[in-house]
């Protein structure tokens, strides 16, 4: 068994990170600076996006894309009930309904049969979420969306860098929103990004992050800059810092090196359990490039002898961090008591969520880690495993 315990995930930092902030630091500009405009310009440049706009999460990217389209109360908001709390709470900030709706059982991604069936004159926009990392059917969102007069904005949090088809992900629709919490490929300590190619709307969303104010700190502190400034609207406090940035920066440099190391450690993941009778791997990229920031193994819990909690306390128990992704949204205290949500109300997300497992998946575990992992799910299966 494992010595010590391997955490359920860790941030991938080195050298380049340290210069970078160092940098960021002796410069003089801590907060939002040229550091932050160079990330815009090189994760813009990354995604395909004309515009990108860096915020300090990735809940603020959500916020700040439904403030542009104008989203109002009693608006709607179609989105997944399988995701994270942040994907619906920005449609409450604006007194609007999330409509929530359910997955496809392969992929966790939302189900697009029940996207057109949750359609109402109301309906303002959809939310997809890229369930891991795998990128959900945005041509038939599209089309829906476009037929019905819809915006579609991409919750991307953890699909950086995912390519759909050919395509990166953050330049295909309205708007695209990505995450750079610790836990995500690529981090910032805390931070996000907004993208769209609507000139407009990007210039709103800059606006809107710093207060509603014309103008950013380089644009009235740098030596060209001036002092005079508008409040344009009553705006957030939203903006990325230089520091966040540096971050940035060099993890954008190695994003793909760092993705082609969770997708090899989820090949090994794949080859040693999908033959396993108490096991079920994550759904495979297909003709996408999948981004791997989760590995979602799910339980065949007929055919094993304890829960998915005591599963997961059994790995614990082997020094194996986990974690489960996610609790539906409807199972929580607000949504159950706000909307009357009952478990079975979605219950392809409610079936899924009892049995699944995030295992460790980030690109400095050594070969050592991996090992260490499928070691100890293999014995708790074996283990606990029904015979006939």
């Amino acid at each position: 068994m494992r010595a010590t315990f391997l955490p359920f995930a860790l941030p991938d930092l080195g050298e380049a990170e340290e210069r970078n902030v160092l940098d960021a630091l002796r410069s003089g500009w801590i907060t939002t600076g040229p550091k932050v405009r160079a990330f815009e310009a090189a994760f813009a440049a990354a995604v395909g996006a004309q515009h990108a706009v860096a915020v300090n999460s990735g809940t603020a990217a959500l916020h700040l894309a439904l403030e542009a389209i104008g989203l109002q109360a009693g608006d709607e908001v179609i989105l997944p009930t399988y995701t994270f709390a942040a994907t619906a709470e920005v449609v409450r900030y604006f007194g609007a309904q999330p409509v929530l709706v359910d997955s496809e059982a392969t992929t966790l991604n939302l189900s697009l049969s029940a996207v057109e069936a949750a359609l109402t004159p109301r309906t303002k926009a959809i939310i997809p979420v890229h369930m891991a990392g795998l990128p959900a059917d945005l041509d038939a969102l599209h089309r829906l969306a476009c037929d019905h007069g819809l915006l579609v904005i991409e919750d991307a949090a953890h699909a950086f860098p995912t390519r759909y088809h050919d395509r990166p992900i953050g330049g295909l629709s309205a708007f695209t929103c990505f995450s750079f919490y610790p836990t995500k490929p690529i981090t910032t300590g805390e931070g996000g990004m907004l993208c769209t190619n609507d000139a407009a709307w990007a210039d709103r969303c800059r606006t809107m992050a710093l207060h509603g104010i014309s103008k950013d700190a380089v644009s009235r502190y740098a030596e060209e800059g001036s002092w005079y400034y508008e409040i344009q609207a009553p705006g957030f406090k939203y903006n990325m810092t230089d520091i966040a940035a540096a971050l940035g920066l060099a993890q954008l440099a190695r994003a793909e090196a760092m993705r082609a190391r969770r997708a090899a450690i989820a090949a090994r993941y794949d080859a040693a359990f999908r033959k396993v009778p108490g096991l079920q791997i994550p759904a495979g990229p297909g003709p996408h490039q999948h981004a791997w920031h989760l590995y979602q193994l799910r339980l065949h819990l007929g055919q094993l002898q304890l829960d998915r909690a005591q599963f997961i306390a059994a790995l614990k128990a082997r020094n194996i961090g986990t974690s489960v992704h996610f609790i539906p949204l409807h199972l929580h205290p607000y949504y159950r008591t706000t909307y009357g949500y009952q478990p079975e109300d979605f219950p392809v997300a409610y079936h899924e969520y009892r049995r699944e497992i995030s295992l460790p998946l980030y690109s400095r575990m050594q070969d050592t880690d991996i090992d260490d992992v499928i070691a100890a799910v293999l014995d708790v299966e074996a283990t606990y495993r029904r015979h006939a």
